[in-house]
């Protein structure tokens, strides 16, 4: 079984709205339900959790219901961090019955524009090597930040340094044995934003890439993100780029 497991259960203060932005209208329909409609639509995916923000549990199944989400059956409560939320959907599962060998495609929320083969590619890598991030290559040159505003070169060449994106996916059974070993080691709640990070503080070195996209990458984060999201709904390519 192909289980996703959607994020969407921070507050967005970054967004500095009155509504999570998860549940922000765009073009009169919710974010998160674009991000579920993808998800819905994919025949390899079989069940879909979301770990929901505590007290938008029954705006999330109704919307759910209007948009015809039927492939929704579980709905966990959020964390205080995002390694909580996700731990707090992991366990659900496995309370839920579902086998600790069966695939989780985990997933943020706000990151809408997920391609149905992005999400076929981080199924078939899991199944092939156990682990699957998705990731683009990075075509900038990287330097690390400083408190002070300024910056370190990084050594590592741009060629060999990649940007992670979601979905991360893992069997039920591995991401849960790497977050009880986190745990171990203190690297649970704040420490850790994504699983792909967890799994590699635990001294896991070698997770397989699959190929993201630029419109993927796109988090919805803030106003501007907003703006770039409804740009790209809007947009269609050319009929001359092969």
């Amino acid at each position: 079984m192909n289980i996703a497991l959607l994020t969407a259960a921070g507050s967005g203060t970054r967004m500095g709205q009155d509504i999570p932005k998860q549940f922000m209208n765009i073009d009169d329909c919710p974010v998160i339900i674009y991000t579920l409609q993808v998800f819905q639509n994919h025949p390899l995916i079989d069940t879909i959790a979301v770990v929901c923000l505590k007290g938008w549990e029954m705006i999330l199944k109704a919307y759910s219901n209007q948009y015809g989400i039927t492939k929704l059956k579980y709905i966990f409560l959020g964390g205080d961090s995002n390694f909580q939320s996700t731990r707090n959907g992991l366990l659900g599962l496995r309370e839920n019955g579902i086998s600790d060998s069966d695939i989780v495609v985990i997933h943020d929320g706000v990151r809408p524009m997920v391609s149905e083969e992005i999400i076929s590619h981080n199924i078939e890598t899991c199944q092939k090597y156990g682990y699957a991030v998705t990731g683009l290559l990075c075509k900038e040159v990287i330097m690390e930040y400083h408190d002070d505003e300024t910056l370190t070169y990084i050594p590592t060449p741009r060629e060999r340094l990649c940007r992670t994106q979601t979905p991360h996916t893992y069997r039920l059974g591995t991401i849960l044995d790497a977050q009880e070993e986190a745990i171990k080691q203190g690297l649970g709640g704040n420490k850790t934003a994504a699983m792909c990070q967890l799994v590699g503080q635990i001294g896991i070195d070698e997770q397989h890439l699959v190929l993201g996209s630029e419109k993927n990458g796109l988090k919805l984060t803030n106003v501007e993100d907003i703006e770039l999201f409804k740009a790209l709904l809007h947009v269609s390519q050319a009929p001359w780029l092969k």
